[in-house]
């Protein structure tokens, strides 16, 4: 929660410190038009998390979430500014309900795919300072914060924060910041919708595990496709 705290003082300043657009007055309706206007620079997504490519014995149990925030800096690369670049950085912080224990020996890290009767709790949490970079399409207006939008492109992630979480069997286990997940994430991001409601879609290209991480004599490495809702804000 610190870092979501301290990320959103960090945001606020960059709105209160951007530059002056250019307003116009409107004769007609005695109303100001901002000429340079800029759109949806704050974003706030709620998604569910699906485990894609994943091990013929690894399996998703309950319900898997995701929720982000950040601050993208628009661009708009046409007169009309319906067309443009998105550069940002945010937070994200994802709970993965799984059937993959991981667990601390002395040798390392241990891992073992478990039965759904065999733990009553068995969670990854990871957060990531995550940097989105979208190609935009609207058809905004100034006059207008009512419009049809697509943003299409990338977002590359970096792990800050991670725990694994076990409840089962009469044992209970807890670790923070183990190294058996990737420090970088990346993967194609979509978002589409009309005004306040848009779909959200992230396609992870890569595993969330170490690449090393070995079960039975198996590689295993596992993606997230995040399906959600995404918020923008002025």
């Amino acid at each position: 929660m610190k870092h979501f705290l301290f990320f959103y003082l960090v945001i606020t300043s960059c709105q209160l410190i951007s530059g002056q657009n250019q307003i116009v007055t409107d004769s007609i309706n005695n109303t100001e038009i901002d000429k340079l206007y800029k759109e949806d620079q704050f974003y706030i997504g709620i998604t569910y998390l699906l485990l894609n490519d994943l091990h013929k014995d690894m399996s998703q149990h309950g319900f898997s979430t995701g929720l982000s925030f950040g601050y993208i800096k628009d661009i708009p690369l046409n007169k009309d500014r319906n067309f443009g670049l998105g550069i940002g950085i945010g937070l994200s912080s994802n709970s993965l309900n799984q059937n993959l224990k991981i667990s601390k020996t002395a040798e390392g890290i241990d891992f073992e795919f478990l039965d759904a009767d065999e733990f009553t709790k068995n969670k990854i949490a990871t957060q990531l300072v995550e940097i989105p970079i979208e190609i935009r399409w609207r058809t905004s207006t100034p006059e207008s914060y009512k419009f049809w939008r697509v943003y299409a492109g990338v977002k590359f992630g970096y792990l800050i924060a991670s725990k694994a979480k076990y409840k089962g069997g009469g044992e209970s286990l807890n670790y923070s910041n183990l190294n058996a997940f990737e420090k970088f994430n990346y993967g194609l991001s979509l978002s589409a919708g009309y005004n306040t409601w848009n779909l959200n879609l992230y396609y992870g290209l890569n595993s969330i595990l170490e690449n090393s991480t070995i079960v039975n004599n198996e590689n295993v490495k596992t993606r997230t496709i995040n399906i959600g809702l995404i918020f923008y804000l002025l």
